[in-house]
């Protein structure tokens, strides 16, 4: 009997390694877009959730001072673009969010599904993305990488560029004050 057991406890206790399962699932209309990888989900009771997309990191998109209209944040080539994709593929749009995570700023991380499509993953499809590796897991690291390397392959959005830099290497030159360019 032992024998049979330790086996099954094995099996068990090894599968959740392997997947990563929603921490809970909320419904909602998309009613706002940020930039290419964040927008906000409200609840049918009127709940307003900012919602940072799961497992991938878009171009950052350039912002300013509402009040002056002064530059505050310089973008990426192909910020806009995937800000505008993302705005297309959900603004205004019945979402079904899959809540993987509470990042360390206090949003929600999460996949977004529009009639069944995993806006996310095709956000990396079409090279509005990056596959965010840092923060992947299985099953969702394999497919994710797969769709960056397709987009790549066909030179799609962000790809048609030669050498294009991660949004991780960018924030990270801001940061450090490198940021490529003389009037920042």
């Amino acid at each position: 009997m032992i024998k049979l057991i330790v086996p099954l406890f094995a099996i068990l206790f090894a599968f959740p390694a392997f997947a990563k399962d929603p921490i809970r699932t909320i419904e909602g209309i998309v009613t706002k877009v940020s930039d290419g990888d964040t927008l906000q989900v409200t609840d049918p009771l009127g709940t307003k959730v900012k919602v940072r997309l799961y497992g991938v990191d878009a171009p950052e998109t350039q912002k300013s001072n509402k009040k002056t209209g002064r530059i505050s944040k310089p973008g990426q080539p192909y910020g806009e673009e995937a800000f505008q994709a993302l705005l297309g593929k959900t603004f205004r749009m019945n979402v079904r969010l899959d809540v993987m995570d509470i990042d360390r700023y206090k949003r929600t991380v999460g996949i977004v599904w529009v009639n069944g499509r995993n806006i996310n993953r095709e956000m990396v499809l079409e090279g509005f993305a990056w596959a965010y590796r840092q923060y992947l897991d299985r099953p969702h690291a394999s497919e994710y990488l797969a769709a960056e390397e397709h987009a790549r392959k066909a030179k799609l959005g962000l790809w048609q560029q030669d050498n294009p830099q991660p949004p991780w290497e960018f924030r990270k030159s801001l940061r450090k004050g490198h940021h490529g360019r003389e009037t920042w």
